[in-house]
């Protein structure tokens, strides 16, 4: 008998009832990116799963192990996303009445996917914890049976099907599995069956900087609940990971990699230019992360499998996923740069460029001395980017990379040049706003009568929460009153008064 952690699972995933309703989605090569790192990339397809996500296996295993007076009851699961459509269709297999609780905020056409697949949906509250909380209150009137996401043995080994499949489908060596990790029970599932039939083979999860609730718990040693994360990668948004989840992954993964929202959104588009399909931000994290693996390691000819978890996308959030994606391959950068206002210096800064090509460029008169300008340049990477600044630097243009700055990709690349004289004490805040009607409203009423709104800037990006940059005049008696005006908010925001960008282009 293995003297590995968590053995009792290889039985569960082994046993498991997934095939009723799900499919045996196909390992494919990924020819082009393949060709691009020197090492084989192979792609883990559930996003053709008929949910588009691998949550149909937990979902249906979970309810397949129910017995009949549970299923007659009922479940309810809470949930805004794929787990939601998994335990509607899983129910409709299996006969029963699913009762889906979901945020007011949710979108429409996650909604409409949901009742499609027979499932009730009950709208309640902003939040998913406020869903979460409304589900717990109905287990407790209707005694229905809830469908955990995640942190379930049953749930865990559904998704643990998926590195059954792996090994069988590809029995020659394999040097990494790579995972996203919201919740861990996908990780957690996976590894619990590649590590004890194939231990050789690393599973690496891969989490997103501003969700990474998963690594954090890991270096510290017990679960971690963070204040907020980021909401890109929605389908791995999790502030708390579950108590098994945790457990397995702390005990089987290799390591967890971190990337950011540029490196998603060029996976993305390494994923439509091999399979011409489109995975969400979460489907493409571990083709991500397999990437900076890769770029790290400086591994070639090495055999490398990402799972696409999934892909429900929003159609408008594709604008924002092409716009960054030449920023996740490297292909473009983003600076400031300072010129002499005078004739001809623009030629002169267009020279010292040679062949490479601008794809943006934003430009505003400031003071008779000098111009800033905010320029995309075409580029091959972090030392071209570097060469890049150094040269300007040379020729008497100083110039400020911004290719990693997020406040100037998100807001200020679309609002450079705006000054104003009578404006003495601007304070610049970034805000997550839930997309939701009167949220304007409620941050407006918390501002201190006297003080001006200065500068407003939002864009919607298809995402649940919109992203916020906020210029207030604020006179230096009234910091302290600004800084618990902040708090009084409820919305997660950051100071970005020192931005680089912001005293170059607006403060």
């Amino acid at each position: 008998m293995s003297t590995l952690p968590h053995f009792d699972y290889l039985t569960r995933i082994l046993t498991s009832s997934v095939y009723d309703v799900a499919a045996e989605t196909p390992l494919e090569p990924a020819r082009s990116l393949s060709g691009r790192l020197n090492n084989t990339v192979l792609l883990k397809r559930e996003d053709l799963q008929p949910v588009f996500s691998f949550k149909i296996r937990g979902a249906y295993n979970k309810m397949a192990a129910l017995d009949a007076e549970e299923r007659k009851r009922g479940v309810i699961t809470a949930s805004a996303g794929n787990h939601a459509q998994g335990v509607a269709l899983s129910a409709r297999k299996l006969g029963c009445e699913a009762t889906i609780v979901m945020p007011e905020t949710t979108p429409q056409i996650k909604v409409d996917a949901v009742r499609a697949l027979g499932g009730k949906v009950v709208l309640k509250g902003t939040s998913y914890n406020d869903a979460y909380d409304h589900a717990t209150e109905l287990v407790a009137q209707s005694g229905l049976t809830y469908i955990p996401p995640f942190d379930d043995p049953d749930v865990i080994a559904g998704q643990g099907t998926i590195g059954m499949e792996i090994v069988r489908q590809h029995p020659q060596p394999v040097h990494a599995v790579f995972v996203p990790v919201g919740g861990g029970g996908l990780a957690a599932g996976i590894a619990a069956f590649i590590k004890h039939v194939r231990p050789e083979i690393k599973v690496i999860g891969v989490e997103t900087r501003d969700a990474c609730a998963m690594k954090k718990s890991i270096d510290a040693g017990e679960r971690v609940e963070l204040k907020d994360v980021g909401l890109f990668a929605d389908g791995t948004a999790v502030k708390l990971v579950g108590e098994q989840t945790f457990a397995l992954c702390r005990d089987l993964l290799d390591e967890i990699i971190l990337v950011d929202t540029d490196d998603i959104c060029a996976a993305v588009k390494d994923i439509y230019d091999d399979t011409r399909s489109i995975t969400e931000p979460s489907g493409a994290l571990a083709l991500a992360g397999l990437k900076a693996y890769t770029a790290r390691e400086g591994c070639t000819g090495q055999t490398l499998i990402a799972v696409n978890s999934g892909a429900n996308m929003n159609f408008h959030r594709l604008r924002h996923v092409s716009e960054r994606s030449e920023l996740g391959e490297g292909n473009e950068g983003i600076f400031a740069v300072s010129i002499p206002e005078e004739p001809g210096s623009f030629l002169k800064f267009v020279d010292l460029l040679g062949n490479r090509s601008v794809t943006e460029f934003n430009y505003r008169y400031g003071d008779a001395a000098t111009a800033h300008i905010f320029v995309g340049i075409q580029t091959t990477g972090a030392a071209d980017r570097a060469a890049i600044a150094a040269g300007l630097a040379t020729a008497g243009f100083p110039a400020t990379d911004l290719t990693d700055d997020e406040t100037a990709k998100i807001h200020i690349r679309y609002m450079v040049g705006g000054r104003s004289p009578n404006v003495r004490h601007e304070h610049l805040v970034s805000f997550e706003f839930p997309e939701r009607p009167g949220a304007l409203r409620h941050f407006l009423s918390h501002i201190k009568s006297g003080w001006n709104i200065t500068l407003f800037h939002y864009r919607n990006h298809g995402a649940d929460y919109g992203r916020i940059l906020v210029a207030i005049d604020v006179p230096p008696e009234d910091n302290a009153a600004f800084a618990a005006f902040l708090d009084s908010v409820g919305y997660p925001y950051e100071d970005q008064t020192g931005n680089a960008a912001y005293r170059l282009f607006l403060g």
